[in-house]
């Protein structure tokens, strides 16, 4: 697994302290209840078979009934707090890959396909979140169950504890090996699901062009060749993953086998009323299962926390990327715009190896009109993006009103352009919320007089709920 993905998750989980430290206590204290069951189910086994004390008996048996209801509840509170950690990391996590997302430049939304962005963000942080509920599910209650059966074991037969902790990290051994294997397995999935999600979102968005082109056809072979690829990966992740499980099972099976073997032997040779009785054996298989029982849990988990951490990587690498260069401590704040504008000398290209804009100069004034025309891909809107910041030059500069826009703060920049885009889509809403997008306070009477200078007022009255609709 990915060293460093597992500590910049641990890193997560660590800001949620008390909370582990209350499910660590509380599995503790429940599985040592439920360990301490077998000692009393034996000793119960003993006193039938040698038909004595009924009163102790039923004692006995009350016993059992309470202990196994208190570790039920310890348990189950176990669970909400386990999943109260697990999902409130997730919102974390998702908070922050979204904030990142609002601070990313332009440069790399523009080379990552939305749906891409989305699944890591959706998809990849609710397979995190299940692996890690998984895991932290498993791992304390886990460990507290094998030191504690362990512990029950030498007191019942020291020989045979000791056999027992030889055979079964085998187990271990073996879900450690197709663990290794399967991880690159898992992160190819990972990948390939992000392309599927982003063919989706492009195709679904854009399928007024594909039917203008009749491209259904070519769309759907396109879908099926990535789909193919997503079934072929996560067929052989699963696939081998899936060996785990039966494999540890085998060994373990093999250990219980022992165990019951040799335990029987010895109860023989006690002959009756020796050391080692019939509920003494009961009681070392019943914890025998528990010591390898965790072993099995965590080899079936396996699957799933190689699926969550392929996941958490891609996660965190949008975490990770570098985002947009911040506005200088004493930046210039443009507050009250003239509308000169000055480019001098600029150079600009989105791929260093390919020129697209070389010496650009133009001086616009306040109050001149300027059309910028040309053909497809000669920079006009390239041009609109290093207006707006949302690339800066590669050489030269851009000033306004006399300020390297470099040396403005980017909120009061844009708030003194007005740019209209050709599809203009945010959210839905009424058209009121819409036009005030930009100004959540503005006043009925100002929306109005926006709606008017854009001549839109007339047609937006026409409408059956007008501004509200």
């Amino acid at each position: 697994m990915d060293k460093k993905t597992i500590k910049k998750a641990l890193d997560h989980i660590g800001r949620y302290k008390l909370l582990l430290a209350l499910t660590i206590v509380l599995s503790a204290v429940s599985v040592a209840l439920s360990l301490y069951i077998p000692i009393v189910t034996g000793h119960a086994i003993d006193l039938i078979t040698s038909q004595t004390d009924t009163q102790e008996l039923l004692s006995l048996l009350l016993g059992i009934v309470v202990v196994a209801g208190i570790a039920a509840l310890l348990q189950w509170a176990t669970g909400l707090i386990n999943n109260a950690i697990t999902y409130r990391v997730l919102r974390d996590i998702r908070n922050e890959a979204f904030e990142k997302i609002q601070s990313l430049p332009l440069s790399y939304l523009d080379v990552h396909s939305t749906g891409d962005v989305m699944n890591r963000v959706i998809a990849d942080a609710e397979l995190f979140a299940d692996g890690l509920l998984m895991g932290i599910t498993q791992l304390f209650t886990g460990v507290a169950t094998i030191v504690g059966s362990l512990i029950f074991m030498v007191r019942v037969n020291a020989g045979i504890a000791l056999a027992v902790v030889v055979l079964t990290p085998i187990s271990l051994f073996i879900a450690r090996f197709i663990a290794k294997h399967t991880h690159e397995m898992f992160v190819k999935q990972a990948e390939v699901r992000g392309r599927q999600t982003g063919f989706v979102d492009e195709m679904l968005t854009n399928q007024k062009v594909v039917r203008a082109f009749t491209r259904e056809k070519r769309q759907l072979e396109d879908f099926d060749r990535i789909n193919n690829e997503l079934e072929h990966c996560s067929l052989r992740a699963v696939f081998y993953s899936s060996l785990v499980n039966p494999t540890t099972r085998f060994v373990n099976n093999l250990v219980y086998a022992v165990v019951a073997l040799c335990g029987a032997l010895i109860c023989i040779g006690s002959g009756v009323g020796g050391a080692f009785t019939v509920g003494s054996l009961i009681s070392l298989l019943a914890y025998v299962n528990q010591y390898t029982k965790p072993f099995n849990e965590i080899s079936g988990v396996v699957t799933e926390l190689e699926n969550a951490v392929a996941g958490a990587g891609r996660l965190f690498a949008l975490l990770a990327e570098i985002g947009q260069i911040p506005d200088n401590d004493d930046a210039y704040l443009l507050d009250d715009a003239q509308g000169d504008i000055s480019i001098d000398n600029v150079d600009f290209s989105y791929d260093p190896q390919r020129e697209l804009i070389k010496k650009l100069n133009l001086d616009v004034k306040k109050g001149m009109k300027i059309a910028i025309v040309g053909p497809t891909g000669c920079g006009k809107t390239t041009l609109i993006n290093l207006l707006m910041r949302f690339y800066d030059v590669d050489k030269g500069s851009i000033s306004v009103d006399g300020h390297d826009i470099r040396d403005i703060t980017r909120h009061s920049l844009r708030r003194s352009y007005g740019m209209v885009l050709q599809d203009t889509w945010l959210r839905s809403g009424t058209i009121k919320e819409n036009i005030a997008i930009g100004k959540p306070d503005a006043t009925d009477e100002e929306i109005i007089a926006a709606a008017r200078s854009s001549h839109a007022h007339g047609f937006i009255k026409r409408l059956p709920d007008g501004y509200d609709t």
